[in-house]
């Protein structure tokens, strides 16, 4: 056999025929071109790897999503609890009021009134939604649309280093503002958001707002739209115009950036783009928007916390420093307290002024102690302002002198130069004036209080250039030359029914010492204490015709037989044999100390503890002309007792306080009184209060004294000072110290009763001759002719169980009929009883026991809550 037989036949070419039987291998089939293959592989690489990419894409989205579930699902079991929100309750401001409504003083640690959304008014909710979350009423607690806005805008922010934008709804602001912090992160922002969801799933929209409203810090210690309101715009909320909601709404964004006075044009363009967002959300129609674009800002900046006027600070301080002790450091400054206080603001003013004048006019007569500081500029510099106008060289070291506020309207000038006739002056905004020759011829030296330098000719002889003065403006470009006085003193003035403080004036100037004079200066009343000593004297029998000796009086004064107290009178002249009243008008030192020694010391004591003017003085014969010490509220609600009929009273500042649920929480009176609540009248009677004040001296001897003071305004020592100025029925004391130390009047109408003290904090004289008629009265006298005003006035009220008698003024005896030098006085019944001469004359019996007025009316004629 053939070994080919075996092969496959091959064709003509060579190449092996296929066998029928098997399939073509796989050489023979046709290989495609190899581009071709090249490309239809890549495409399918493509495809293979765009499906990994989708599917691995899946896989990290669940997975991120997962995690995303896992974090968030963390950050919500760490989730502050929403329950506070129910249970809101803010730092709220203590807020002081005057008698009549005023507000006086606010103190707080954040200055916020919470106000409920009820009575927020609508312009102001309008005016914070269409600023801040438009939709703030459709959405469930985030706005999405925002938040991818705010993501875009803040890839660019990023990129340029500014503030990351956060697309809050007003529920997040809550959420943020009452449960996180301001911090920008993203687990922050996160937290925020889901806050919001659960806020709105459980509170109201009304209720968020509320919160909302009432938190936001708004800028010039405000917290909260209705301390804003009266910070800003000095109104209560429900008064706001649509610009001034407006502006509200625009500080919101950033209090800093839109002050009233400092950013001021920025302010307004922010205003106007919220008054055009409540236009566009209709809220405002197009008359609306132009009128209240084209309305000025009017904007200010608050006072700060503490008093709101500078004539109230010395009353203010004290109302806080007992609302510290009654309800603590907390309760003051967060517990939204409203103190409503005895303080009647005309009457305030007024003891402002007249204390002010007073201490001004007794500096003015002791000389010029030279100038506040002296600076120095070089000739011709001149810097520029920001505005690019020169600026005097000497304005900037001026600005560097501190200003006390308080002495407004007094303003500080730097002497620049000076002739013959006047001085030029520069003032703080950059202007000049003058002040003529008779504006400083007061301003001689002061060498001591007894002695000043020459007379001033020019000004030269007060003046040196780059001396800094105050001044006060007289006209135009005219100015006077002033003085902080380095004396001091104090006024009060109280209803002597009640013991309401109505007037308190501590001190020249509260910047320049807060220490209080009127409250807080302890120092020896002088002859102002003199009345009690006659009172004892009269409850003891006396008359206000009793006889006692005015000369010459010594006796043992020390422990040593060689000491001795020899007193004198004020002129050093002796009258010999005088009547109480006398003594008493024009303030006999002999006789007043003779009575103390015939009387005893102790009736006098009693009368000082029972008076309440002070504890724990020494039963030594000094007291009797006033040398224990007291404080100038002490001595004049003691005088307020005698013009009351002799009822005790304590002199208070605060009437009533609320909580900020306007609950009393404190009531200065505490008596009950039926029918008070009564809507109305329907013919009963009307509601009679008891009268619990303690009766501590006899009526008729409160009324006698009374009487006998009348006599120092209307003959002795107060009679040029304030009888010349007082036209009214008034009454009152002088008292001066040792050396002219102290300077006090103590005087009162039938309805008011007001104390003077004036005096160096480190007691030295006031001069010779500064007595208390010419240093207190006048002040008191100018305090009183405003106080009373042109009103017709009325007599003091006398008490039943008296009788009056015309006398002889020298002698005390009955008046003849047709003499001259005759008073009526006053006696009690128990006084004319058996020989009527030796009793009028104070020789009789004491009278023993005090006898109360006989068939009295307390409820009828006595004045005040009484």
């Amino acid at each position: 056999m053939n070994d080919d037989a075996d092969q496959p036949r091959s064709d003509e070419t060579g190449a092996p025929a296929a066998s029928p039987l098997r399939a073509p291998s796989r050489a023979s089939v046709e290989e495609p071109d190899w581009d071709e293959r090249e490309k239809g592989s890549g495409v399918g690489l493509v495809f293979r790897l765009i499906g990994g990419a989708f599917a691995l894409g899946a896989v990290l989205a669940v997975a991120a999503v997962i995690a995303a579930f896992v974090y968030i699902s963390s950050l919500s079991e760490d989730l502050p609890s929403i329950d506070v929100l129910g249970e809101y309750e803010p730092e709220v401001t203590t807020r002081v009021h005057a008698g009549d409504g005023s507000l006086i003083a606010e103190y707080a640690a954040e200055r916020r009134i919470f106000v409920p959304i009820e009575a927020i008014p609508v312009v102001v909710r309008n005016a914070f939604i269409a600023a801040e979350d438009k939709s703030f009423y459709t959405h469930a607690g985030i706005d999405p649309r925002g938040i991818v806005r705010a993501a875009i805008s803040n890839i660019d922010n990023y990129r340029k280093g500014r503030r990351l934008e956060g697309a809050s709804t007003i529920t997040q602001q809550v959420a943020k503002n009452f449960l996180l912090s301001s911090e920008q992160r993203y687990e922050r922002k996160i937290k925020e958001q889901l806050l919001a969801l659960k806020i709105e799933r459980t509170f109201t929209k009304d209720e968020i707002l509320e919160l909302y409203l009432n938190e936001i810090y708004l800028g010039n210690g405000s917290y909260g739209v209705a301390a804003a309101a009266l910070n800003y715009f000095n109104k209560p909320l429900a008064e706001l115009t649509a610009p001034e909601a407006a502006y509200l709404a625009a500080v919101a964004k950033g209090p800093s950036n839109y002050h009233p006075i400092r950013r001021a044009e920025r302010a307004v363009a922010r205003r106007n783009w919220v008054l055009g967002r409540m236009f566009e959300e209709g809220f405002l129609t197009d008359g609306e928007l132009a009128a209240a674009r084209a309305t000025e800002l009017g904007a200010a900046v608050a006072p700060p916390l503490g008093a709101r006027q500078p004539e109230t600070a010395y009353f203010t301080e004290q109302v806080r420093q007992k609302a510290y002790d009654v309800f603590g450091e907390e309760g003051l400054y967060d517990g939204g307290l409203s103190i409503r206080t005895t303080l009647d603001p005309r009457l305030q003013k007024l003891a402002r002024k007249a204390l002010r004048d007073g201490l001004e006019a007794y500096d003015r007569r002791h000389g010029w102690r030279g100038p506040v500081a002296r600076i120095q500029w070089a000739d011709g510099l001149a810097d520029v302002d920001d505005a690019g106008a020169d600026e005097p060289a000497w304005l900037a070291p001026l600005g560097d002198v501190p200003y006390i506020s308080d002495l407004a309207p007094w303003r500080l000038a730097a002497v620049l130069e000076f002739g013959e006739t006047a001085a030029t002056i520069g003032l703080r905004d950059g202007s000049t004036a003058s002040i003529p020759l008779e504006e400083i011829l007061w301003a001689r030296e002061f060498l001591s209080v007894n002695t000043l330098g020459e007379e001033i000719e020019t000004p030269a002889d007060v003046f040196e250039v780059g001396d800094v003065v105050y001044v006060q403006q007289i006209d135009g470009a005219t100015y006077g030359l002033r003085q902080a006085p380095a004396v001091n003193g104090g006024v009060i003035a109280i209803d002597p029914h009640t013991g309401r403080v109505l007037a308190m004036e501590g001190g020249f100037s509260f910047q320049m010492s807060e220490f209080n004079r009127a409250v807080q200066a302890e120092r020896q009343p002088g002859s102002a204490f003199k009345p009690f000593v006659y009172a004892a004297a009269l409850d003891l029998g006396y008359t206000p015709s009793s006889i006692v000796l005015d000369a010459p009086f010594v006796a043992p004064g020390g422990r040593a037989d060689d000491l001795w107290y020899k007193p004198t009178n004020y002129t050093g002249y002796f009258n010999g044999e005088s009547t109480l009243r006398y003594g008493i008008e024009q303030s006999k030192n002999m006789m007043t100390v003779r009575l103390a020694q015939e009387i005893g010391m102790g009736p006098i004591i009693s009368n000082a503890r029972r008076f309440g003017i002070a504890e724990g003085w020494d039963p030594v014969l000094a007291v009797s002309l006033g040398a224990g010490e007291t404080t100038l509220i002490k001595l004049t609600a003691a005088y307020a007792m005698l013009v009351n009929g002799g009822k005790y009273v304590t002199p208070i500042m605060i009437d009533q306080v609320q909580n900020r649920y306007g609950k009393a929480v404190f009531s200065s009176d505490a008596r009950s009184c039926a029918g008070c609540d009564v809507v109305e009248w329907r013919g009963q009677s009307r509601p009679r209060l008891a009268d619990t004040r303690e009766q501590v001296i006899d009526p008729r001897t409160a009324y006698q004294i009374v009487s006998m003071m009348e006599g120092v305004v209307e003959r002795g020592t107060a009679k040029s000072s304030v009888g010349a100025k007082v036209s009214q029925t008034v009454a009152g004391k002088t008292g001066t110290t040792n050396d002219y130390i102290d300077a006090w009047f103590v005087g009162f109408s039938p309805d008011l009763v007001a104390g003077v003290y004036v005096g160096y904090d480190l007691p030295s004289s006031l001069g010779s001759g500064e007595s208390g008629g010419g240093v207190a009265a006048p002040i008191f006298a100018d305090f009183m002719a405003g106080a009373l005003g042109d009103s017709a006035g009325v007599p003091f009220r006398v008490p039943q169980g008296l009788r009056f008698v015309r006398v002889n003024f020298k002698t005390g005896l009955p008046a003849k009929p047709g003499e001259g030098n005759v008073v009526v006085e006053a006696f009690k019944a128990t006084d004319l009883a058996g020989d009527g001469v030796n009793a009028l004359a104070g020789l009789g019996a004491p009278a023993g026991a005090r006898d109360g007025a006989e068939g009295e009316d307390e409820d009828d004629d006595l004045g005040g809550l009484y």
